[in-house]
């Protein structure tokens, strides 16, 4: 019994052991295979992994910094890196508050936090959705440093294994310096310093912990929660931070109270653009200037920033005055000297709502602005400022323009005729000049007509941007000289090294110097007793009102002998404003822009060329002179009767 027994012992022992044999070959080849599989992706993910020494080394794009014709700083754009740091160096409360809430096992774990991991995917989980991440700040390095933003299982085993690395090679407080000076956090800023200047205008080292609490906060989403883009998201998640200290012990519940307090929190440093418009305008100009470098670039323009800040302050207070009552949500300013250089430009009321520049961009039409174009092809043609024209309903084709009032004076002085802004006046010295002279005489002074103008070019129906409009006033400022308006003085890098600087450039002459001084009277008529009272500023100065149809557009454009300057208000959706001309708030707003502008600038009368001339050459006509008008006389004398057709009839220009 016994010797059975124990055979059917060994029988039943020797039935299993085949299959527990079976299960330990397959398991152990699995396991070979998936340890040569796991070698091989391993060392396919380490063979495609960056230099990591070449990286560590910082990365960004050139800094340009934008000055004003003094040299005051406007803004900087580009990647900003502050001064290196270490922790020695910081106050407490800035790696705590990154720590409490970025990694707060950071100096327990071997640069994967595995508890942090299944917590995260536990959060997650109960939540439905991503409401929690599991990378650590070693991780964090590793992918900022070396490592793109693609989300990829393969880009997560290599920042895993950048961690290893990382966390091998460096200790934990150079891990975290590494990330403190590395991160970004907004507004083209790379690293706690940078970022602390850039908000708070002062050294990381000397923050506060409502600051460093700020900063800290900025790592969840830098664009979100930046404090120049919405102050109160950025509050909120800095009282989220400040919470989190107090939760990881950095901070008591009476600190974080105190640093909350308005006393406690320190100032925010306002963005530096004080000519936001102006500076976009330049920027766009940089690279066609130098091209491409990778070198930091220091622009000098030609902005003044006193003239700039009056005509900021200026326009605002015009549209916070009178906007509502007079359904004016827009305007825009610009403000040059004789030559051309842009000294102020103000491109809407609220940068921060709309960047479109109404200054730069947007085409309107200039009603009557456009006049003293018609009234000086009038000059080129042999007209006096004292020859009669009459004013009296007029027809050309289908179209029979009106005047503002509905009324009729009979004949006028072309002088007359131009500082009280009469519209048949206008029409009938376009048409006496020619269309021709009219369209050639506005792409002189820089203003495209079109490419078919017609008789209500007279009118201001070419659209064109407040910019060039006031370029084309310049040549009566500086004596009949074209300008290309321009901001940019001199581009040149840190070392000093130039790459660009204006010489000069223009169109030249573009007013025979004999037509100079009889414009100048004309346009001073209209501010003196014309259209353009509401301008007037104690000096000699010239301009022209303008009004578009249904009240859609109001300018006022003048200059004096030392600056040029022109204003614009409207909607830009194209609706009508309340009976606003261009003779009321626009004339009150130049008038207040150029008192300030002319502050401690002597009173100059405007320019005649032809007072300074000797005998002989008042006597003939210079021959420059000559050879631009026979140039002129065929091309631009064409019969007014081609253009006459198919005019609107809807034109309806005010002053």
């Amino acid at each position: 019994m016994a010797k059975r027994k124990t055979k059917k012992s060994k029988s039943t022992s020797s039935g299993r052991t085949p299959l527990f044999k079976r299960l330990g070959k397959w398991v152990g080849t699995l396991g070979v295979w998936t340890l040569i599989i796991g070698l091989f992706a391993a060392g396919w993910f380490y063979t495609d992994l960056p230099d990591v020494t070449e990286n560590l080394a910082p990365s960004r794009r050139p800094t340009v910094w934008v000055l004003d014709k003094a040299g005051k700083e406007l803004a900087s754009v580009g990647d900003l890196y502050g001064i290196p740091i270490k922790l020695t160096d910081l106050p407490p409360a800035l790696p705590q508050a990154i720590l409490a809430t970025e990694d707060r096992r950071f100096y327990d774990h071997f640069g994967v936090d595995l508890i942090g991991l299944v917590r995260a995917a536990y959060n997650n989980f109960r939540a439905g959705r991503v409401v929690q991440g599991g990378s650590t700040i070693t991780q964090q390095v590793a992918k900022n440093l070396f490592l793109s933003s693609e989300r990829t299982y393969k880009r997560k085993i290599q920042e895993v294994m950048l961690a290893l690395w990382l966390e091998h090679h460096f200790s934990k407080d150079q891990i975290l310096e590494l990330y403190m000076n590395r991160v970004y956090l907004g507004a083209g800023t790379y690293g706690v310093d940078a970022a602390a200047r850039k908000y708070f205008g002062t050294s990381s080292r000397e923050i506060n912990l409502w600051q460093s609490a700020m900063l800290a906060g900025l790592l969840k989403a830098p664009s979100r929660f930046n404090p120049h883009s919405s102050q109160k998201r950025a509050d909120g998640r800095t009282r989220v931070v400040l919470s989190n200290m107090v939760n990881a012990g950095y901070i008591t519940d009476a600190q974080a109270k105190s640093a909350r307090s308005v006393s406690g929190r320190g100032g925010l440093n306002r963005p530096g653009r004080d000519a936001p418009y102006f500076i976009d305008w330049v920027l766009d100009q940089v690279r066609d200037y130098v091209g491409a470098r990778d070198r930091d670039l220091i622009v000098r323009t030609t902005l003044d920033s006193s003239i700039q800040k009056s005509a900021e302050k200026t326009l605002a207070a015009a549209l916070k005055k009178s906007g509502k009552t007079k359904n004016i949500s827009e305007g825009a300013v610009v403000v040059m000297s004789p030559d051309g250089a842009v000294r102020a430009m103000v491109g809407g009321r609220n940068y921060a709502n709309s960047q479109f520049n109404r200054a730069t961009q947007a085409q309107r039409q200039p009603g009557s602005a456009f006049k003293p174009v018609v009234f000086l092809s009038g000059l080129k043609a042999g007209m006096k400022p004292g020859d009669m024209i009459q004013d009296a309903p007029v027809r050309v084709g289908k179209w029979q323009p009106s005047n503002f009032n509905g009324k009729y004076v009979g004949d006028v002085t072309l002088a007359d005729g131009l500082a009280r802004s009469i519209n048949t006046v206008a029409v009938r010295v376009a048409m006496k000049a020619g269309v021709g002279r009219v369209a050639k005489t506005a792409r002189a002074l820089g203003i495209d007509p079109g490419p078919k103008p017609d008789a209500s070019i007279a009118l201001g129906t070419a659209e064109t941007t407040l910019l060039n409009l006031t370029a084309a006033y310049a040549p009566f400022a500086n004596g009949g000289s074209g300008v290309v308006p321009f901001g940019i003085e001199e581009i040149r890098d840190g070392g000093g090294e130039i790459f660009y600087r204006r010489s000069g450039s223009g169109p030249g002459r573009v007013i025979e110097s004999r037509l100079v001084g009889p414009m100048n009277e004309m346009m001073e008529a209209v501010v003196a007793r014309g259209t353009g009272k509401a301008a007037q500023i104690g000096r000699p100065a010239g301009g022209k009102t303008g009004t578009s149809q249904a009240y859609r557009d109001a300018w006022f454009v003048g200059y004096t002998a030392d600056l040029v300057s022109g204003v614009w208000l409207g909607n830009d959706d194209g609706k009508s404003m309340k009976r606003v001309t261009g003779g009321s708030i626009p004339a009150q707003v130049w008038r207040d822009v150029m008192r300030v502008a002319h502050l401690g600038i002597p009173s100059k009368k405007l320019p005649n060329p032809s007072d300074d001339r000797g005998f002989f050459d008042k006597l003939f006509t210079t021959i420059e002179d000559v050879k631009q008008e026979a140039s002129k006389v065929i091309a631009d004398n064409e019969p007014s009767s081609k253009n006459a057709g198919g005019i609107p009839d809807v034109i309806d220009d005010r002053n």
